[in-house]
């Protein structure tokens, strides 16, 4: 403890050498004169002996002990971490999901954010000697900004259509704006929380920033964990957002309303209280409405005739059509992955040439947990078993109950010689010996372009695709559109060829108006040209330029329309670009 007239600590504030330093009273952190309410320091606008204004910086007067109060502000630190992380984790979150390329995403709202925290910082520094007043104005300023984000972006996302376009599309600005005001807020916490804990009792500086500190990162830590397994399954993304926000409105109120009142002045007070009050009516009135929210951006993005939208731990699946008439649309996670005005020929395409190619009692798909491709293996005589390998349980349940999607795929999961299994494929192809060696495998996997599914286009994966293939066994890949992706495209097959396999690459064209064979959200779209690409491989040479017989629905691409000189795929070094 440092006595009542001994010298002040370093870098302590011109009151201090005049009051003594807090804590050298009888426990409670003040000096002789704390019965003189002139003495006691208080910000915006405390009254001093006369009513006026006292000199910032003073010890707090607190309603409990220092030590109490300490700890107190410490949890508030640790909550409003944990706030703060969650809000840079959804942000991250919903940019994938709406844009894609979640590589991308996270570099972008992270450096800005931390970028942010850095102005946000040092522009806190002016509001040190109001640092009571100023921390509760920034938490219900960040628990307004980062519990709306959500609901903002998505819909931005819902509403304007433009996320597909180029990076200066509005909808993309939204994202940065929300990265730096919310990095602003959160930077400011800093230097004005460090000001709070030394008001309260006096402390080197490196033992203040270790306390603050090790709070901080704790509660990061937790706000890190409740996202993926607390808020995300439970609550979703929009109504998780929202709760963090009331988290921290009631938070950052009830630490400067409860334990700093003495340190503002009565307007002060009051002015906290209404802004933490309007945050708090304004988060609760979206949490109740935050369904029909949900439901009417559906229906902006997929349209009014959408059946079943489910949010299962892996992604969003939503249903549309499948009844009077209207064609059955699958779309994972905002995009389109199957038309039923189309999808036939893709998997005809797909599946046929590889089938057709040789052998096919032993068949392997990847992916595919719709059962369309099953739909189309069982179709030949020949095959005793198929193989499907689904990353999300959801898919393989919709596929067996829901009445268009097991329609439109022959009941496949009803065939005794279906057997599915739930499973991430890479992982499923690493640790997996299968009895016998597969005649055809056939990869009906998400676009090479997300950044989710490079892993999966990789020359490690193809290496182990090879490995559970018959000698004269092949190999099915959907690369994508040949014309739109040109560089994509040839890069999958330069990536099979160097796993050692030979390939023939070759494409299909679509004829469906509005058809979109790349990742977007809607099928309502005049890019063009729009077709699918398709390289089947072999391990033997039998294989190697082999004809495809496409039925005349497509082309094979020969060795002059290769893009030579692309290096392969790794998963240190993916090569595909959204």
């Amino acid at each position: 403890m440092i006595e009542p007239h001994a010298p002040a600590p370093l870098g302590a504030p011109p009151s201090w050498r005049d009051r003594g330093a807090p804590g050298s009273g009888p426990g409670d952190g003040h000096d002789e004169h704390e019965g003189d309410p002139g003495r006691q320091d208080r910000t915006l606008g405390g009254p001093g002996p006369s009513g006026g204004p006292s000199l910032p910086g003073g010890a707090a007067r607190l309603p409990v002990r220092p030590g109490v109060g300490r700890f107190l502000v410490l949890a508030g630190v640790f909550v409003c971490a944990a706030c703060g992380l969650v809000y840079e984790l959804e942000l991250v979150a919903l940019a994938s999901y709406l844009i894609g390329d979640s590589v991308t995403q996270a570099s972008v709202v992270l450096s800005v954010m931390v970028f942010a925290m850095g102005i946000g910082s040092l522009a806190a520094k002016r509001l040190r000697p109001h640092a009571a007043f100023g921390f509760g104005a920034i938490e219900a300023a960040l628990a307004l900004v980062g519990g709306s984000s959500a609901l903002a972006l998505y819909a931005a996302f819902a509403w304007t259509g433009d996320w597909g376009g180029v990076w200066a599309s509005g909808s993309r600005y939204l994202l940065v704006a929300f990265s730096l005001a919310i990095g602003l807020l959160i930077g400011a916490e800093v230097p004005l929380l460090m000001e709070l804990i030394q008001r309260i009792r006096r402390q080197d500086a490196g033992g203040a920033v270790a306390d603050l500190f090790a709070a901080d990162y704790v509660g990061a830590l937790v706000g890190g964990l409740a996202f993926p397994f607390l808020l995300l399954p439970w609550l979703g993304q929009l109504t998780g957002a929202l709760l963090t926000g009331t988290v921290n409105a009631l938070i950052g109120g009830t630490l400067v309303l409860g334990l700093f009142h003495h340190d503002l002045s009565r307007r002060a007070r009051w002015l906290l209280l209404g802004a933490n009050a309007a945050v708090l009516a304004l988060l609760a009135s979206a949490a109740v409405h935050v369904d029909d929210f949900e439901r009417a951006a559906r229906r902006a993005v997929y349209g009014n005739d959408v059946r079943v939208a489910v949010q299962t731990g892996v992604q969003e699946i939503v249903l549309t059509g499948g009844r009077h008439g209207r064609p059955l649309s699958l779309f994972l996670d905002g995009r389109l992955r199957i038309s039923g005005r189309d999808e036939h020929r893709y998997h005809r395409a797909l599946v046929h040439p590889a089938i057709d190619a040789g052998p096919h009692a032993r068949v392997l798909v990847l992916g595919g947990g719709d059962g369309l491709a099953a739909r189309e293996v069982l179709r030949h005589d020949g095959v005793r078993r198929v193989d499907v390998v689904e990353l999300d349980p959801g898919v393989l349940r919709l596929a067996r109950t829901d009445p268009a999607l097991s329609a439109l795929n022959g009941d496949a999961y009803g065939d005794a010689r279906v057997h599915a299994v739930t499973a991430d494929s890479f992982t499923w192809l690493r640790h997996t010996r299968p009895a016998a060696p597969y005649d055809v495998v056939i990869a009906d996997l998400p676009d090479p372009g997300i950044t989710d599914s490079a892993k999966l286009y990789s020359q490690e994966f193809y290496g182990l695709a090879r490995e559970v293939l018959a000698e004269d066994g092949r190999l099915v890949v959907h690369a994508g559109p040949v014309a739109s992706r040109r560089d994509v495209f040839w890069t999958v097959d330069a990536t099979l060829r160097a796993a050692g396999l030979h390939t023939t690459p070759y494409r299909v064209a679509a004829r469906a108006p509005g058809f979109v064979t790349h990742p977007d959200r809607t099928a309502h779209t005049d890019r063009v040209p729009h077709d699918w690409g398709f390289v089947l491989a072999t391990r033997g040479t039998a294989g190697a330029g082999r004809a495809v017989d496409l039925g005349g629905t497509g082309t094979r691409l020969g060795d002059g329309a290769r893009v030579e000189g692309l290096p392969a795929s790794t998963l240190v070094h993916p090569r595909y670009a959204h």
